[in-house]
């Protein structure tokens, strides 16, 4: 475990002395500094993890060093300790977001049960946070529901390779459900109680990726107006799932091989090297076979990171389970958008099971929140004349095959037009995600789009 460290800003060597020795001996890192100016340098430098902040010094006031602190996005925790201190400049600190502020000379147990209350506030606040952004990707997703063989194979997995310390490898069309198996084996494994973090390798532009993974310190670049920590530094002992693996660009698979090889890492513009205990599960829905012999992927990381393989099955394998499916989604639709919960009819039913579900999982769910929200209202149970015509594949079959008097060419379009539909919904309307998937280049799908009328 990585110590935290500390840091004391105060120009009288005794009680630098003193409060140095105490939280030494407690196995805390110490920095010191004399001078608000100094003290700004190292944390500019590298942050601290604590600041142990005096309110009057030579050259300025802690409290104004506490407020331009906090204006930061990744601001460490300050306590506030002051000789001749004041209830205004106590009730200031706080409001301005000091952890505690202590009247010298300050006693040791007093010190170190105020420096391990905030430290694990930090981290609790830290948690919370992670949680918050899993609930909010979450949001909306089943467990890993279904009785299929392909189900109940796939939990046995989770169950056997979740309490190991072993990188996965899901593989998988989109719409599968990867990010949810990741979780499951993170809320499995004997990391559950720390940071679970997800990063999507292709949904961040090339020259940020290493930013986003690694951190950077304030100036690095044009933008980078205060320290950042990366994904690695937030998944510290805890589970990183590297969503569309097959996307990072070549450079940054050597950056991200160093790491998986020594745990260390050093910021973008710094130049310090920070040790991280982090297990990774890695995503992608493409052949990383191919992408290696192709030389698009590194092969000594694919080995890396393929320590186990899991197959994300796709939905026309576990057809038996669309019920279940729909049961959950029509409930959860039913809620999240007020309106009554219907049941569907064994014909319904029959209707959604019968559709091939290119975008999987996730394309169920969005064809189940359209069923619901356009279900008519006075109607507990929906037929299959109410779902049919909002499936993609019937909805759309009709104007594309052969009609009487129709040309060729406007038959080509209106065939050419559905299929782009029927991808985009499947893909859940991201534009990159179906120009990958149908083979075309983003620009040139852009293009398509305007010349067909398609938004």
């Amino acid at each position: 475990m990585v110590s935290a460290r500390i840091l004391i800003l105060d120009d009288e060597p005794n009680i630098v002395v003193s409060l140095s020795r105490a939280l030494e001996l407690e196995g805390y890192a110490v920095e010191t500094a004399s001078t608000v100016a100094e003290a700004e340098q190292r944390i500019q430098r590298r942050q601290p993890d604590l600041a142990l902040l005096d309110v009057r010094l030579p050259d300025g006031d802690g409290i104004e060093l506490l407020e331009r602190i906090k204006k930061s996005e990744s601001a460490p925790p300050v306590v506030m300790m002051s000789g001749h201190g004041t209830i205004d400049e106590a009730v200031r600190a706080i409001q301005l977001g000091a952890a505690d502020f202590l009247e010298k000379p300050i006693g040791q147990d007093r010190l170190l049960l105020t420096i391990e209350n905030t430290l694990k506030m930090a981290r609790l606040v830290e948690e919370n946070r992670v949680l918050r952004d899993e609930a909010r990707r979450a949001m909306g997703t089943s467990d890993i529901l279904g009785r299929s063989k392909a189900v109940v194979s796939l939990k046995s997995q989770i169950d056997r390779v979740a309490s190991s310390e072993g990188r996965v490898l899901i593989t998988g069309e989109n719409g599968t459900g990867k990010e949810l198996i990741a979780a499951a084996i993170h809320a499995a494994s004997p990391r559950k109680d720390r940071p679970f973090v997800s990063l999507n390798c292709a949904a961040v532009p090339a020259e940020l990726i290493e930013s986003e993974l690694f951190g950077h310190e304030k100036g690095a670049f044009t933008g980078a107006i205060s320290r950042k920590l990366g994904k690695f530094e937030r998944a510290h002992t805890g589970t990183l799932f590297l969503d569309e693996v097959g996307d990072m660009p070549m450079q940054m698979q050597v950056k991200l091989l160093r790491v998986l090889q020594t745990g260390e890492l050093e910021r973008v513009g710094g130049t310090d090297t920070l040790r991280v205990d982090v297990r990774v599960v890695a995503a992608t829905n493409k052949d990383l076979s191919l992408e290696m012999a192709e030389g698009r992927f590194r092969e000594d990381l694919y080995y890396r990171l393929n320590v186990v393989p899991i197959v994300s099955p796709p939905l026309r394998d576990r057809k038996e389970d669309i019920p279940i499916l729909v049961s959950h989604f029509v409930a959860e639709m039913a809620e999240r958008n007020h309106r009554r919960v219907p049941s569907l009819s064994d014909r319904a039913l029959s209707i959604l099971a019968a559709h091939n579900y290119p975008g999987n999982i996730r394309e169920l769910r969005n064809l189940v929140e359209r069923i619901v929200i356009l279900a008519p209202p006075d109607k507990d149970v929906l037929e299959g004349d109410d779902v049919q015509p909002l499936v993609p594949s019937m909805a759309m079959r009709a104007p594309v095959g052969y009609q009487p008097g129709a040309k060729l060419s406007d038959l080509i379009d209106a065939s050419e037009r559905a299929i782009i539909a029927e991808a985009l919904e499947a893909h859940g309307g991201v534009i990159a995600e179906t120009a990958r998937a149908l083979g075309v280049e983003r620009s040139n799908f852009h293009k398509k789009l305007k010349a067909i009328g398609l938004r």
